[in-house]
């Protein structure tokens, strides 16, 4: 079972390695590497072109739960939003990586940046801002500010990035995402909107000789589950959603 739907509306892991020089973009070996992808997951079957040459294949997002994968000219992403357990959608991610480097010609050493997100989003109607202060407080040399009379919040963004290492190549990023403008502040007139927090480990630069896309992605997924679960849950996320729930 996944031990994070519960904790937000929505939840995904999404994977993204991007590339020091431009991938493949032949209709062969685009269309071979989707049906590579696609003989594994078959239920993945939307496929299309965005812009000129964004590739996606992806499953009917109508269930609220799906699969999904694209090629960019110097990116190469994986996710699965809502899955029925984490490690499906790993494995999903390691057959992008372990396909990539025959099917469009991915060396370790072509690696710009490899990045793993665990993404939760709640569904609110109203200041995503003033939510995320009133749910998580701000920092206290800030208090004051927050309480100046007459004063609303119209733009509050925590985010935190740390290294995990001496050269900073690992490196994790910690933020949240809120979707309220001004506008629907000014006028009271709130849609109901998705508020994102994010936790993303990244890799920088060409893998080490002894690495592999597949057990990178390992590495990163130790990063990002350690953060959440020991650091995020119970400061964030739980805060969130029971201050939503008191709304």
């Amino acid at each position: 079972m996944n031990p994070y739907s519960s904790l937000a509306d929505d939840f995904y892991i999404n994977m993204n390695l991007s590339t020091e020089m431009d991938l493949p973009s032949s209709r062969e070996t685009v269309l071979h590497y989707f049906e590579q992808i696609q003989k594994q997951y078959p239920q993945m079957r939307n496929f299309y072109a965005r812009d000129k040459n964004d590739f996606i294949l992806e499953e009917d997002k109508d269930r609220g739960a799906y699969r999904w994968c694209s090629i960019e000219p110097r990116r190469i992403c994986s996710g699965q939003v809502n899955p029925g357990s984490v490690e499906e959608t790993l494995e999903q991610h390691r057959l992008t990586l372990e396909l990539a480097p025959y099917a469009l010609s991915v060396s370790p050493l072509d690696c710009e940046a490899m990045d793993l997100l665990m993404g939760f989003d709640f569904s609110y109607r109203g200041n995503h801002n003033q939510l995320i202060a009133e749910a998580l407080g701000v920092c206290p040399a800030l208090e004051r500010i927050a309480t100046i009379p007459g004063a609303t919040i119209i733009n509050y963004e925590p985010s935190f990035t740390f290294a995990l290492d001496d050269e900073c190549r690992i490196q994790c990023r910690f933020n949240i995402e809120p979707r309220t403008n001004a506008y629907q502040i000014r006028t009271n007139e709130f849609q109901e909107e998705q508020l994102s927090v994010y936790v993303t480990a990244r890799q920088y630069g060409s893998l080490p000789p002894n690495q592999t896309y597949a057990s990178m992605l390992d590495k990163l997924w130790d990063v990002c589950r350690d953060v959440v679960d020991n650091y995020v849950i119970d400061s964030v996320l739980q805060p969130l959603a029971r201050t939503i729930a008191l709304d």
